[in-house]
């Protein structure tokens, strides 16, 4: 009888512990590397708003603005790829405090460094602001602008004093226009013209500011009093001549739409000044007998055109009158308070009241 075979098993080698814990931290490392990578890269190299590259972009850097502020603006735009990665190109320049504030003609997908570049060396696109306040005449916008801005005065005031048909397609209520006067539409306001700019978009720009001013005031109640948009534009430029004090907008409006219901004639010596020589300052007997399409003591009605560009809040008291009975005003306080009359008698005695206080 055969002795039985024994099988030997042979017990597995001990993994060493020292070498697991090696392993594990290699790993451990390597991700902290990897995910350092990462966030570096997040923060550096990520492009935050990728954009095709070579497309023109008009950049403005404003006073005061800081580095990062500037690098959020320029990615957000994609002229360059990450405001963190601008901000350390920089600083690591020595570009960082000197980069001016301006308007630049610049692209996206730039280089670093040719931002920075521009950037410090000034800009390149010009801004002009040209400021137009309420009750200007076309001639003084005319003027304002060409100062401003270096374009010729002469090609302004034939825009502005007959170039109704070039706008009238887009802005229909200059069809029909006086002489083709723009008088009346070029909307009062502070306007950003860039360097190079033809007086044609310049009027322009005016004309779709009225526009956008126009559609936000009620014209309901002229509209039933069979007045159009000329003709409130025209009672709102007599009340930007005619009125100091804004809280006594309506109430000369009502005088005009009163005057006009009965019918009367406005006899409004700013009517009158409008067809004079500008600068004229006093009236005479014959200016008053003359006859012009905007003197109201000789024509019925409102005068052929506005009489100056007024403000918003002219044009509203125009469109919207305070009903009263009232068809006088005189001027009887320095602070450019008018005393308001129902009857010629209270009339005269607010006159004596004017000459009192005048001496004439």
């Amino acid at each position: 009888m055969s002795e039985p075979v024994v099988k030997l098993r042979r017990r597995a080698p001990k993994r060493r512990r020292g070498c697991l814990v090696g392993s594990i931290a290699v790993a451990v490392l390597l991700a902290i590397l990897v995910a350092g990578a990462f966030a570096a890269w997040q923060t550096l190299y990520r492009p935050t708003n990728p954009v095709a590259a070579g497309q023109p972009v008009e950049f403005t850097v404003t006073a005061g603005q800081s580095v990062q502020e500037i690098g959020i603006a320029l990615a957000a735009e994609g002229i360059v790829a990450n405001p963190n990665m601008f901000r350390w190109e920089a600083r690591n320049s020595d570009k960082a405090t000197s980069l001016k504030p301006g308007t630049y003609s610049l692209a996206t997908g730039m280089p670093y460094d040719l931002v920075l570049d521009k950037l410090a060396s000034g800009p390149d696109i010009v801004y002009f602001d040209v400021t137009i306040p309420e009750g200007f005449t076309a001639r003084r916008v005319a003027a304002r602008v060409a100062k401003v801005t270096g374009v010729s005065e002469d090609e302004m005031l034939d825009l502005v004093l007959h170039g109704a048909p070039i706008y009238e397609l887009e802005h229909p209520y200059l069809e029909g226009s006086h002489d083709g006067s723009l008088e009346g539409f070029l909307f009062p306001k502070t306007y950003k013209i860039k360097e190079g700019t033809k007086p044609e978009t310049i009027v322009g720009m005016m004309l779709d500011q009225f526009d956008e001013e126009i559609a936000t005031v009620d014209l309901s109640y002229a509209e039933s009093k069979n007045l159009n948009v000329r003709d409130v534009v025209t009672i709102a430029s007599i009340i930007e001549r005619e009125v100091r004090l804004e809280k006594e907008y309506p109430l000369v409006s009502s005088v005009v739409y009163n005057r006009l219901k009965l019918p009367m004639r406005l006899q409004l010596d700013s009517t009158v000044f409008y067809g004079l020589p500008e600068g004229t300052k006093i009236l005479t007997k014959a200016d008053l007998a003359e006859h012009t399409p905007w003197n109201t003591y000789r024509r019925d009605g409102l005068p052929l055109t506005p009489i100056c560009n007024p403000g918003i809040k002219a044009v509203k008291a125009a469109a919207k009158p305070k009903k009263t009975k009232y068809l006088y005003y005189v001027l009887t306080s320095k602070d450019g308070s008018q005393t308001f009359a129902t009857n010629y008698d209270d009339f005269l005695k607010a006159v004596r009241k004017y000459r009192d206080l005048f001496g004439y």
